[in-house]
């Protein structure tokens, strides 16, 4: 996505670029599959439409962009066994509602109008500039109780940050906040990768070359793993800290953390898949995070289109394996799920699992620090980078810095 959207800012001002692609499509980590009909995201993807950079630069009607309800049910294996937590600022006829969950204590409530309107009133420049502690140590110091922290900040934020101890940075958390507030969380009709293939579609069939990977990078020479050699007057990177090292030998900061996850997906017959409680076009949370279900989302519910006529696809995500086995994972899977919707979870079948151990930079206070940039886009004369592991881990943040590489080429040309 920041390459792309570098080479489409770079278009716009009438300079050619050449994006080279390692795989068979472009978007990098956001792309999707068509299995048996249905279309699988390479891991639960949203996409948040108050990101600035997407405003700017993505033409959201032509996304057909599908969109979840804002809130969440929470289930938990004391009773209630299921909680809603709705948001009133978009559904203002649920503040009753939300008022009375046992999500959280009453207080808690007002501390989340108090958060809100904490992340509002700063420019993001200014809110990423703020001092810098974890975001569970922000909400201990909000006064957030225990309850509202376990029932939904940490299933929630979890799956967000795909860390369950809330050790991300407090900057982003107030950035993601603020996003999820304004906006919508949304996938395209036709799956997340509709994103960077709109992007795709704005550049010259000649200026994407897919499968082509690159060996090496020296000053504005790029040799090919084929042998190839070309030549540019700038050279951008949009690889991880770790790629980058590895393409040109110039030493990078330490090396790059990531948060890992594993995503399941199930097809089921929708005139077999009737709980009320699932088709409400929210996602569902589990409290218990030594569970191997962390989240749940109805796809199909929220964009029919996601899965073949009379199927339902469900997407079940698993935070922090490092090595797992598949079979062993969807049995787990289905073994939890059955005390959620019933014994009929036995006969879901399963498509496909994806495990993607670098799904998305960590992002802690130290590696966070004071500043929004933590490298440089600018390591020669003639050599960019670009990519979210220079910020912050978000799709805005690579948008941004994509398109910040390429002011500096335009300004320089």
């Amino acid at each position: 996505m920041a390459g792309l959207t570098c080479a489409v800012y770079l278009k716009q001002a009438g300079i050619r670029a050449l994006v080279l692609e390692a795989a068979d499509g472009v978007g990098g980590r956001v792309r999707t599959d068509v299995v048996d009909g249905f279309r699988l995201d390479r891991g639960f993807q949203i996409f948040l439409t108050a990101y600035p950079e997407a405003n700017r630069l993505l033409n959201y009607s032509a996304l057909d962009l599908r969109s979840f309800r804002s809130g969440a049910l929470i289930h938990q294996q004391a009773e209630p066994t299921w909680m809603n937590l709705l948001n009133p600022v978009q559904e203002p006829l649920a503040v009753f509602q939300t008022l009375v969950s046992p999500v959280g204590t009453f207080g808690d409530k007002l501390r989340v109008v108090e958060l809100l309107r904490r992340t509002q009133e700063l420019p993001l420049y200014e809110l990423f500039q703020q001092p810098s502690t974890t975001t569970l140590a922000l909400l201990h110091e909000i006064g957030f109780s225990d309850q509202m922290i376990e029932r939904f900040f940490r299933p929630f934020f979890g799956g967000v940050f795909l860390e369950d101890a809330l050790t991300t940075s407090s900057n982003f958390f107030e950035f993601c906040f603020r996003m999820f507030f304004l906006g919508d969380a949304a996938i395209p009709a036709n799956g997340i990768e509709a994103i960077p293939n709109q992007l795709a579609s704005r550049l010259n069939t000649d200026q994407i070359r897919l499968r082509a990977s690159v060996k090496q990078v020296s000053g504005n020479t790029v040799q090919l793993d084929s042998g190839e050699t070309l030549t540019g007057g700038i050279v951008v990177l949009a690889v991880d800290a770790a790629q980058a090292a590895r393409l040109t030998g110039y030493p990078m900061p330490s090396e790059q953390a990531f948060n890992h996850t594993t995503c399941t997906y199930f097809a089921v017959r929708s005139d077999q898949f009737t709980d009320e409680q699932a088709h409400k076009k929210l996602l569902l949370l589990n409290t218990h995070r030594s569970s191997a279900v962390h989240n749940v989302a109805i796809l199909s519910d929220v964009a029919p289109s996601y899965a073949p006529t009379g199927q339902t696809l469900i997407s079940v995500s698993t935070q922090g394996l490092v090595m797992f086995d598949e079979a062993e994972l969807t049995r787990k899977i289905r073994a939890e799920l059955s005390s959620w919707f019933g014994q009929g979870v036995q006969q879901w079948r399963h498509l496909r699992t994806y495990h993607i151990p670098q799904a998305l930079p960590a992002y802690n206070p130290t590696q966070a620090g004071n500043d929004i940039r933590r490298q440089s886009l600018q390591i020669t004369d003639n050599l960019y980078q670009c990519g979210d592991q220079i910020t912050y881990p978000s799709l805005n943040a690579a948008m941004q810095t994509g398109r910040e590489v390429a002011e500096r080429i335009i300004e320089a040309a």
